[in-house]
């Protein structure tokens, strides 16, 4: 099992968490993560701030409610996964940036930080369990569903059943 979803196993273990939705606001204020919605350019979802041994969490304001989830989870995942970025700026702040770039997925932070947050939002055995509860004729319906209920878009459920080997394609 990758490190990252040893790291989100562990923080669910920490807090007791074992039913869906997952919370990634609940668990930053429980980790004393701050989290602010802000203003950003469209192309950034959201930044991790140290300093000092405070951390903070910018989230665009603008995306969905799904997205930004998933945004907060990421850096959740930067956070128990990686030191950080060193950014220049007055002071000796480090900053990791969720951006175009890194929704890619081609830096291995990234990488890192994207199967943390899928997995903390959406664990395996929760998904497992879930998709023999439900009822579905297609595999639309069954992605359709499990958003609903992990509280996802539809696209990071399809990648996330795929990933666990549930469904071998995008919904049609």
């Amino acid at each position: 099992m990758a490190k990252a979803d040893l790291a989100a196993r562990g923080l669910l273990r920490e807090f007791r968490i074992d039913a869906p939705p997952v919370n990634p606001f609940e668990l930053a204020e429980r980790l004393d993560v701050l989290v602010v919605p802000q203003g950003m350019d469209d192309d950034v979802s959201g930044m991790l701030l140290r300093k000092d041994g405070s951390c903070i969490i910018g989230v665009n304001e603008a995306h969905s409610f799904e997205r930004q989830r998933f945004t907060v989870a990421h850096e959740l995942g930067h956070l128990r996964l990686h030191e950080g970025r060193p950014l220049i700026l007055d002071t000796d702040a480090r900053v990791n940036y969720r951006n175009a770039v890194s929704s890619m997925a081609t830096d291995r932070e990234e990488v890192d930080a994207n199967r943390f947050a899928a997995a903390l939002l959406a664990p395996e055995e929760m998904v497992r369990r879930a998709t023999q509860r439900i009822s579905f004729r297609t595999t639309e319906d069954l992605v359709q569903a499990l958003a609903k209920r992990f509280q996802l878009s539809e696209t990071a459920m399809t990648y996330r059943l795929m990933n666990l080997g549930i469904v071998s394609g995008p919904a049609r």
